[in-house]
């Protein structure tokens, strides 16, 4: 399958792609992952991704589609790919949308994660991460074990904050968010691939709904 996982900074979008990685063995698209593994790969994608971010400008929706058609034509996930960061906007969508069509691809299911900005920012601003794999912590729910080991990764580990998890930088980003990408709810639903669960439920209720949207 190909899917889409929308929702805002912090819906949990990460964790439950992690889990479908695991489980379905599908490969995961995020944007910002495919643009520092093509800084460095010596590619002419890689060089002209470089040069971009080296002005400090911001790479087009060009360069990203050009990196997808890349993975997707690699044929490396043999349970399909998950999109991770993009479409954020309306013409990303109708490129990615483009470039499905052209490789004789389809996307299967967009995937919402709903959520409440008040418990979202609640929840964000307890949230740590593992420094050696990423597994994600809160101090409510799922706080960091108290012998210091990753119950992921099963390291010892430095857990750390994002300077950004604050409640004045999530609402920053939180206005973004339902600026550029939240109409990509409505495109999505017109067209009828639309599936949405509750995201501030359990990790394992989130997991239990996504494994029903994709059914």
């Amino acid at each position: 399958m190909n899917i889409i996982l929308l929702g805002p900074p912090g819906a949990g979008k990460g964790t439950q792609a992690r889990k479908l990685v695991e489980e379905r063995n599908m490969i995961q698209l995020s944007t910002g992952d495919m643009l520092r593994e093509a800084r460095t790969s010596g590619t002419e994608m890689g060089k002209k991704v470089a040069e971009v971010m080296d002005a400090g400008n911001l790479v087009t929706d060009e360069i990203v589609i050009g990196l997808i058609r890349e993975k997707l034509e690699s044929g490396e996930a043999a349970g399909g790919y998950i999109f991770d960061g993009f479409p954020r906007t309306l013409a990303q969508a109708d490129a990615l949308g483009q470039l499905l069509d052209d490789l004789g691809a389809k996307l299967d299911r967009v995937v919402e994660m709903q959520v409440d900005d008040a418990a979202l920012v609640a929840r964000i601003t307890a949230r740590s991460t593992c420094g050696n794999c990423g597994e994600v912590y809160n101090d409510q729910t799922k706080p960091i074990p108290d012998d210091g080991v990753c119950t992921s990764c099963g390291e010892k580990a430095e857990f750390k904050r994002r300077a950004d998890d604050n409640e004045d930088s999530l609402k920053t980003r939180l206005l973004a968010y339902y600026k550029q990408t939240s109409p990509l709810i409505g495109y999505y639903y017109a067209k009828g691939d639309l599936v949405s669960i509750d995201g501030l439920a359990s990790m394992d209720e989130v997991a239990a709904s996504m494994k029903n949207a994709l059914a």
